[in-house]
């Protein structure tokens, strides 16, 4: 019996081209499943640190409003001076420099703003970046509403 066997495998010179075909579509079909499933986990990984993002510029926001810093946004036009641009709250030291989710080397856009809305007494963000935004300066968020499906694409402008 063990000499039939040894001679069995003697007998095998290696893997046929079907099956190694096989082989290689079963590969490829792995491949064409897990390449989209990583690029949404790194989009979703994205979106996500956007929402915790917002949260933070509304945290430093109400701290600064317990210190006493004088609100400047909007920086323009006769409307009140109800928010605060994000470069004062990262110059004022109440919140650390920080980059965009989407591009590391990048800052947030200048039109991102933290503004108080006194009716209903909470803060609202827009974070403008480079391919996702949180809000958008005609309707920003409050801090209850900030989720990963609220982060949408950014309009590209012509």
């Amino acid at each position: 019996m063990l000499k039939r066997f040894k001679k069995h495998f003697k007998n095998q010179k290696g893997l046929t081209l079907v099956e190694l075909l096989a082989v290689i579509v079963i590969l490829g079909i792995i491949a064409a499943i897990a390449v989209p499933s990583i690029g949404n986990i790194i989009e979703n990984s994205k979106k996500d640190a956007h929402a915790a993002n917002a949260h933070m510029v509304i945290s430093a926001a109400k701290i600064a409003k317990v210190d006493g810093l004088a609100y400047d946004y909007p920086t323009t036009g006769t409307d009140p001076k109800t928010g605060y641009q994000i470069s004062t709250l990262v110059s004022g030291g109440y919140l650390d420099d920080f980059n965009d989710a989407d591009n590391n080397a990048a800052s947030y856009d200048g039109a991102s703003f933290v503004k108080y809305d006194d009716t209903s007494k909470t803060f609202k963000v827009y974070l403008k970046g480079s391919k996702f935004s949180v809000g958008t300066a005609a309707a920003p968020l409050a801090a209850k509403d900030i989720k990963r499906t609220n982060v949408s694409v950014t309009p590209t402008t012509p």
